[in-house]
């Protein structure tokens, strides 16, 4: 039988990753383009184009998108994005319309999350929780093999929980939400306000940013943190902390058996798993009387997006349920025969 490829897309608000990748979830032939503009119609001609060069040397047979934004739970359009001009832009049929290809779009972050149950760090388990820490926070829940989306297909935006009543003014309109208070913006935010004053730190960030505050990010923290830098590591705890508390959460709506934390932020690696999981035992409801979930870095990285995107589409064109590689998914039997039909999606 022909391997069945299929093209995966990662569009954010900067950049387009995208790639080739087998029904294994190796990727075997991958580019990255700036994201061209605002504009949908330029955005469009962009995966026309991505989708074009990988079929001269590729025999494609589906396309998967994901998208930085709200997607309906049809994935086929983007209701909203804060990054880019869609509003309820209808991507799937467009992108078929130009390459006669069978076409999925789902958020970045569900991609993301499938590609780490079915390649990445839960391919041991039947449930996940991702959590994605970038300039904010978003999400994904991989529920008995599925992929939760809810009834609006708009599940998984944890980042705007609400944490701290009457906190932090958030970008959606609200104020106290987690990602105020545990993503790359808060070391970002700190970041800044320490150069600004001029401390010892904030001297170093300058430095390692070139001289500019405006290029100052929370990944110049990360940097120096690793060499040792006793504040550094500090902040990225306390970033740690708030992260266990939210996932504790979490654990108490859905009681998943691992949670996988990616995004840039997760390249602070043990300096911010190590405190989210101490968090997480202080915070979690019934301590003490059950089994506490892990908590584990993301193992596909920057790619996860690209590959989930390819592998949900490859599966939707076969209209086939695929099992995690090696069929090592433990499906709780007792929990489903208590429970009634699930909605065929």
């Amino acid at each position: 039988m022909a391997e069945r490829l299929a093209i995966g897309i990662d569009i954010g608000g900067t950049k387009i990753a995208a790639g080739v990748v087998d029904q294994d979830g190796v990727i075997i032939a991958k580019l990255r383009r700036e994201t061209p503009s605002t504009s949908p119609a330029e955005v469009l001609n962009a995966i026309s184009d991505i989708a074009e060069t990988f079929r001269r040397n590729h025999h494609i047979h589906s396309i998967g998108i994901g998208a930085a934004g709200f997607v309906d739970a049809t994935q086929s359009t983007v209701q909203f994005s804060p990054h880019l001009a869609w509003r309820n832009e209808p991507l799937r049929d467009s992108v078929y319309r130009r390459t006669g290809l069978p076409v999925l779009v789902d958020n970045d972050a569900n991609a993301s999350g499938w590609a780490e149950w079915r390649f990445g760090a839960a391919q041991n388990e039947s449930d996940l929780v991702l959590i994605t820490l970038g300039t904010g926070i978003g999400g994904a829940l991989v529920i008995d093999g599925e992929v939760y989306r809810g009834h609006f297909g708009l599940a998984g935006e944890f980042g705007h929980m609400q944490v701290v009543p009457d906190g932090h003014p958030c970008e959606c309109g609200n104020k106290g939400c987690w990602e105020q208070y545990a993503s790359g913006r808060v070391l970002t935010r700190r970041a800044r306000a320490a150069v600004t004053d001029g401390t010892v730190l904030g001297k170093s960030l300058l430095k390692a940013a070139g001289g500019s505050v405006e290029a100052v990010e929370g990944a110049h923290v990360t940097t120096i943190a690793g060499e040792g830098n006793a504040e550094a590591i500090e902040w990225i705890a306390e970033v740690g902390d708030w992260l266990g508390v939210g996932i504790a959460n979490i654990a108490a709506a859905f009681d998943p058996g691992i949670f996988v934390i990616g995004g840039g932020v997760s390249a602070a690696g043990d300096m911010l798993i190590e405190p989210a999981r101490a968090a997480f035992s202080k915070s979690l409801t019934g301590r003490g009387y059950r089994a506490e979930a892990r908590i584990v870095r993301a193992h596909l990285g920057p790619n996860a997006g690209l590959v989930g995107a390819a592998d949900m589409s490859r599966i939707r064109a076969r209209r086939r349920r695929p099992a995690n590689p090696g069929g090592r998914v433990r499906v709780r039997a007792a929990a489903r025969s208590s429970r009634s039909p699930r909605r065929q999606r």
